[in-house]
């Protein structure tokens, strides 16, 4: 296995939650069961991880590792887009990362006004007004310049070429150097169809499974140029 000994990794991963009253939020499906794998992976590397991960999604196994991988493993749970905010911002504004891996599914759109009580259900039709969320990837890259990004594209129904082509311009847009780009339609059970497109616009890796996933980013971790001086 390539080794990623010394390499401080953030890793995001999950779902985030955005409440519309006291008992109730919209989400969204992911699971953060490849955030977990990718995180599992990298620790057998070596690496170090600090794992961000949206309430009741997937964690690494630490039953499945040895005592050193769960030395190395730091867990924060984040349940909405301001708790995210403030733990990049705030809890890790002074940690240094060589690597960061932004898998989380970070919403969107969130109920503009949030109501402290519950909505009463004899109600017929309510409504519900949704704002714009900020950029978490951009606020990622300004706050760790240097570090290796690796950004995530989840589209639905695109073709492969225009997969890649809109994996490239969110490349662009946001600063990564690496877009895992994927199709909401052809992830299913233990499938998972996904491209790694560099910054090249060069497919580094085809992916047919979450743990094709995981072992390609550590390969591409493991040989780049980027990261040899922290090893």
């Amino acid at each position: 296995m390539e080794s990623l000994e010394g390499v401080h990794v953030m890793i995001t991963s999950g779902p985030t939650k955005g409440y519309i009253d006291a008992v109730r939020y919209i989400s969204n499906t992911s699971t953060g069961k490849l955030g977990a794998m990718i995180a599992t992976e990298l620790l057998k590397s070596g690496a170090c991880v600090t794992f961000l991960y949206g309430t009741g999604s997937s964690i690494p196994d630490i039953t499945l590792l040895d005592k050193d991988c769960s030395r190395r493993l730091i867990l924060i749970e984040i349940e909405t887009i301001d708790d995210l905010v403030i733990t990049i911002q705030k809890k890790l504004k002074d940690n240094s990362f060589d690597t960061i891996v932004h898998a989380m599914a970070v919403l969107d759109y969130i109920p503009e006004t949030p109501r402290s009580d519950k909505i009463r259900s004899s109600e017929d039709k309510i409504t519900v007004t949704f704002i714009k969320t900020p950029k978490v990837i951009k606020l990622i890259r300004k706050m760790w310049p240097h570090a290796f990004f690796i950004g995530f594209k989840l589209e639905a129904g695109l073709s492969r070429d225009a997969l890649i082509e809109r994996a490239y311009a969110s490349l662009i847009e946001n600063g990564t150097d690496l877009v895992v780009a994927n199709n909401q339609d052809e992830i299913a059970g233990n499938k998972h169809q996904a491209y790694l497109v560099n910054s090249q616009k060069k497919i580094e890796s085809c992916c047919k499974t979450k743990q094709d996933i995981a072992k390609a980013l550590v390969t591409v971790l493991s040989k780049h140029p980027k990261l040899e001086k922290t090893k």
